[in-house]
């Protein structure tokens, strides 16, 4: 009888290769599950696509002069941005199935350890994502517009169009969704081994430069609206740092193997 080895226990759940052709029929399935539920979120949410859009031009209409407003450049603007607003929301309300149908698409080649630290991993990052979104809407948009429209020289009128409004707006969103997800890219550099807990904790001065500095390139130029940014940034940074040393297992060895190895 063949001894059995350690790492049997926690193989991966396929226990023979499956056909190119399976697979691919499978991200098929999965991606018209997704698909779908976009569209059914987009129904509903088409019907008030233009309370939507309403909605999101909160943050710039609240700072225009009384006597400006935003404008339609195009002649089909009016009807499709909004519709587009609609469809990119449904978007961004379906990414948790999105997420869980290539969760479920790559879950059957990794092992047991690897799937108890990928669940709150998968949580984690729509939750922050979600976050990072919101932090935008209500912390950077309206800073950005109130620096903006301070800023315009006098007799030009600042009339935006809507369909360059949505732009930049969900351009926004998505860069600090994407920032906001600093923590679960620490943990996934701490759980592959690239760098450890200690390393990123004697990297701190570095960071908090480095988060200011970018603070200043991407709000307007006062200490308010860069610190909002840069506070943010790096508590996300330090978050990570502890999150790594809860979820990621034998972090401890690692340090003291490296430790050891080093004198």
């Amino acid at each position: 009888m063949s001894a059995q080895t350690p790492d049997e226990d926690d193989a991966p759940e396929t226990l023979e290769a499956q056909p190119l052709l399976s697979h691919l029929v499978e991200l098929r399935q999965r991606l018209l599950r997704v698909i779908v539920v976009v569209l059914a979120l987009f129904l509903p949410l088409g019907l008030y696509a233009n309370e939507l859009f309403t909605l999101l031009a909160g943050p710039l209409l609240q700072h225009l002069p009384v006597e400006t407003s935003m404008i339609a450049t195009q002649v089909i603007s009016p009807f499709l941005t909004p519709f587009k607003l609609a469809l990119i929301t449904a978007v961004f309300l379906a990414m948790p199935v999105a997420l869980w149908q290539a969760w479920g698409f790559i879950s059957p080649g990794l092992y047991q350890h690897e799937k108890r630290l990928a669940y709150p991993l998968l949580g984690l990052s729509i939750v922050l994502f979600y976050a990072g979104v919101a932090f935008a809407y209500y912390a950077v948009l309206p800073l950005v517009f109130g620096f903006v429209t301070s800023v315009v020289p006098e007799g030009v009128a600042m009339m935006t169009d809507i369909a360059s409004y949505l732009d930049f707006v969900i351009t926004v969103f998505f860069a600090f969704g994407f920032a906001f997800e600093i923590p679960v890219v620490i943990i996934l550099l701490v759980w592959s081994g690239l760098t450890t807990p200690a390393a990123l904790t004697a990297k701190r001065p570095y960071v908090i430069v480095g988060v200011f500095i970018v603070g200043m390139l991407l709000t307007p130029p006062d200490i308010i609206s860069q610190t909002l940014l840069a506070v943010p940034t790096y508590l996300l940074y330090e978050l990570g740092i502890v999150l790594a040393r809860l979820l990621v297992p034998g972090y401890r060895e690692v340090e003291a193997h490296r430790r050891e190895s080093g004198r």
